[in-house]
């Protein structure tokens, strides 16, 4: 590059795009006039990286990277080009037009639309780093949703156990509460099982212990998600009413460098809270947004419920739109927008290094907001 950052007619400006895979990734390079230079293939290791990035070094300097999949099948490979000072570009796989157009589909066809879409700037999302407490805490999720779902399925069949024992101890165990049932059964002494009631007090015992189980191992998971939230977004866990499963949905949602957002505006349109414009002839109209992260949306939206249940300015708000003649999901929905502003500057502020969106756009206020 020379000392104005435009590249000299002797050099190459190389921009990939790539197709990630469990096993392999397929890379296409593009020069800078959109001329496909070579196609290469790599395993998904740490060897395989360090491989395709000295792959594009002999064909010129590397520009930018187009991934299919940075959170899944690519999340190595984005961190690897991310601490090597490579910028990332988040690309979604082509459509079924595209693949049409295209003449087919195959690795290569796909590594190459990829390439395209990031030179001709139709795709500019910057990648999650996915380096931090935030990815942390993703993870730690995963492992607490399927916890919850295992603790529900263990009560569910705990009631339905209770339903066909013998009379006598469905009788003693029917009008107990949950967390009274799980207790009893769990001191349960079955001993030998050679009665039915037997077998349906081991059966009890079996899914009491199971529930107690998954409750201290979602309760310990609980633990290192608040932690890590504190960590990650102090000034956001500041906020009254947001709990550490809302923060954990929001902080996913944006990622570890949530300053790859270019404003507030783009961090609602993530999270599916800002209305899409459907307007078309005389008709002038917003629609409601349907799309974005629906985790983030539903921690939104609680919040606003919450909200509405003891903020004054929010009970004023709704009030005041009730007036006009807007209904109470239509209020909602308007409160989620303006929520999602003030979460992303309790986001942004968080780490003081960040810089600021590159562009801002002006403020709205809640009213401004339509369905």
């Amino acid at each position: 590059m020379s000392k104005a950052g435009v590249a000299r007619v002797d050099e190459v400006l190389v921009t990939v795009g790539i197709d990630t895979h469990v096993d392999v990734h397929v890379a296409v390079a593009l020069d800078q006039f959109g001329r496909k230079l070579d196609v290469i293939s790599v395993a998904t290791t740490g060897h395989g990286h360090r491989a395709l990035l000295e792959w594009v070094r002999t064909l010129g300097i590397p520009h930018r990277f187009g991934v299919e999949g940075t959170g899944a099948y690519g999340a190595g490979l984005t961190r690897y080009l991310r601490r090597q000072g490579m910028e990332v570009v988040e690309v979604i796989r082509p459509s079924r037009q595209t693949r049409r157009r295209a003449g087919g589909k195959n690795d290569a066809i796909d590594a190459e639309a990829a390439a395209r879409a990031v030179q001709a700037g139709t795709v500019m999302g910057q990648a999650k780093s996915q380096d931090g407490p935030v990815e942390m805490i993703r993870t730690l999720r995963l492992a607490r949703r399927s916890a919850m779902k295992a603790r529900t399925q263990a009560a569910n069949q705990l009631h339905a156990v209770v339903v066909t024992t013998p009379q006598e101890l469905r009788d003693r165990l029917r009008k107990l509460a949950l967390a009274d049932l799980v207790a009893t059964a769990a001191r349960f002494r079955p001993g030998c099982v050679n009665s039915l009631e037997a077998a349906a007090r081991l059966a009890l015992k079996s899914l009491a212990v199971r529930y107690q189980q998954l409750a201290r191992e979602i309760a310990a998971l609980d633990l290192q998600i608040d932690r890590l939230a504190h960590q990650a977004a102090p000034e956001l866990m500041q906020i009254k009413g947001v709990g550490v499963d809302t923060a954990a949905a929001l902080l996913v949602a944006a990622g570890d460098n949530p300053q790859r957002l270019r404003s507030e505006a783009s961090f609602a349109h993530m999270c599916g809270v800002a209305p899409i414009p459907a307007s078309s002839g005389k008709t002038n109209r917003n629609r409601l947004n349907r799309g974005g992260n629906r985790e983030a949306n539903r921690a939104l939206y609680m919040l606003a419920i919450n909200r509405l249940s003891y903020d004054p300015r929010a009970q004023a708000y709704a009030a005041r739109r009730t007036a006009e003649g807007k209904t109470k999901s239509e209020i909602v929905r308007c409160l989620k927008r303006y929520l999602a502003r003030e979460v992303f500057k309790a986001l942004i502020s968080t780490n003081s290094a960040a810089p600021a969106p590159s562009h801002p756009r002006p403020a709205l206020r809640p009213h401004d907001t339509t369905t």
